[in-house]
């Protein structure tokens, strides 16, 4: 297949949504977290993953290849995700990092289609405690300064700080991975309000994760800074039906970009050990 293929498809309010296709296999939809987009979060990723799997690479509204918005609420940016991996036409799996961790959960919830879904310490709200949201408010003020003045990296660096342990910032930062993604500084600072607000959807309230189906793969590091990503994992482990919990030593939330091959064996392993991830899956990953 070629590595130019892009996809498309229309979200429920008509808003396209689009990602590039890599590689060959049962398809695996990769959901970038909240700095980036489909193709900045997943590049380092990719090589261990497109000689078994069709990854898709989509990106929520407003970022990458997809179309703007002004709506970009957490049940929106869910049913992106959710009509995008629907519109393969084909049983898939789903794997997401941070905030793409807790849109695939929410897609999954929503749509049949889905056998397995592989979440990197998705930061469910209904974990986070007291202290740490009380410590999660000056990165956002922070931001929300240097956003207002137009210092878009400083705004991104700036919560990247808050969330990624010190030697994955140095990695991060010398791959030029936060001047790349200094653009959606405002989006993000958008979407943080939002998720903010008392009554937001929240596509990790029990109810919700109680609808999944689907085989659940839920993983952290050793080396992640916040308590609350932890908290998450376990929270969401027990709402879920089929949920599994690993542990990534050395990593930290970044995991996905700077340990990749570590987060690939495990992705790999676990789907070659689910049954409802679907025998063509299975099969793919012992390959």
């Amino acid at each position: 297949m070629p590595a130019d293929r892009i996809h498309r498809a229309r979200s429920d309010d008509g808003t396209e949504i689009a990602g590039r296709v890599h590689g060959q296999g049962p398809p695996l939809v990769l959901v970038h977290g909240q700095t980036g987009d489909g193709d900045l979060d997943w590049a380092p990723l990719l090589p261990h993953l497109t000689d078994r799997f069709t990854c898709y690479l989509p990106s929520v509204r407003g970022r990458g290849l997809s179309d703007s918005h002004p709506d970009l609420s957490p049940e929106r940016r869910v049913e992106d995700i959710a009509a995008f991996a629907d519109s393969i036409g084909d049983r898939v799996a789903l794997a997401g990092t941070s905030r793409g961790a807790v849109l695939a959960l929410g897609a999954a919830a929503r749509i049949s289609s889905v056998g397995a879904v592989i979440a990197y310490e998705p930061p469910a709200p209904e974990a986070l405690g007291e202290d740490e949201a009380h410590q999660l408010e000056h990165p956002i003020d922070v931001m929300a300064r240097a956003v207002t003045q137009g210092r878009l990296t400083e705004a991104m660096r700036g919560f990247l700080e808050f969330v990624a342990n010190d030697d994955e910032l140095a990695t991060i930062d010398a791959t030029g991975y936060i001047d790349d993604v200094a653009m959606y500084a405002p989006i993000l600072f958008e979407e943080l309000q939002l998720e903010s607000e008392p009554e937001a959807f929240s596509p990790t309230n029990p109810s919700a994760l109680a609808e999944i189906t689907a085989s659940v793969l839920l993983l952290h590091g050793t080396r992640t800074p916040l308590r609350w990503f932890t908290d998450a994992v376990h929270y969401v482990a027990e709402h879920v039906t089929h949920a599994e919990v690993r542990e990534l030593a050395g990593a930290g939330h970044g995991g996905p970009v700077v340990e990749p091959g570590s987060v690939a064996a495990e992705l790999v392993s676990f789907l070659a050990s689910s049954p409802a991830a679907g025998a063509s899956h299975a099969a793919a990953a012992r390959a």
